[in-house]
């Protein structure tokens, strides 16, 4: 199998590679019947400042990505990245896909001047967070994570 893996942040021209992003996140979450949002949608979100879409190809063809939402901290100029979703296809798993696409961000995200990326696992997932150990993070904290679903429909995992 050929590794030739191309790590590239989505543009409002790549609504294509946004919807495979989005497919990879169905495979490996195996979200069932997902009501996707509109291409409207899906491109004011590329649009949006706010919203970094990064993918890993293979071939041209979206093998993983993952999904960043950039936060304006109070107590710094800087923004904060915050990886929200991240999976990489199950035949491409364990072979440094992953952690070259979180370097990648880290990366990006220094060159354009964030003071931190940062993501969260949840501690019953053992391969995520021992996945995420061994992306050199600087810091790692136990924290109780709090939701307030608000009448949410399609995205339920």
């Amino acid at each position: 199998m050929d590794l030739n893996t191309e790590f590239q942040v989505l543009k409002s021209k790549d609504i294509d590679k946004l919807h495979e992003l989005i497919s990879v996140f169905e495979i490996v979450f195996e979200m069932k019947d997902l009501n996707r949002p509109h291409n409207v949608h899906l491109q004011r979100l590329l649009e949006k400042e706010n919203f970094l879409a990064i993918v890993a190809l293979n071939n041209h063809k979206v093998i993983a990505g993952l999904t960043v939402y950039v936060l304006d901290p109070y107590y710094s100029e800087k923004p904060l990245a915050y990886i929200y979703d991240l999976a990489v296809l199950t035949e491409f798993q364990r072979k440094g896909i992953g952690k070259k696409l979180i370097d990648f961000t880290k990366e990006y995200c220094r060159l354009q001047g964030f003071d931190e990326v940062f993501v969260q696992a949840e501690k019953v997932d053992d391969y995520a967070v021992d996945f995420y150990r061994l992306t050199n993070p600087t810091t790692e904290m136990q924290v109780v994570h709090f939701s307030y679903a608000l009448n949410r429909r399609g995205l339920e995992y």
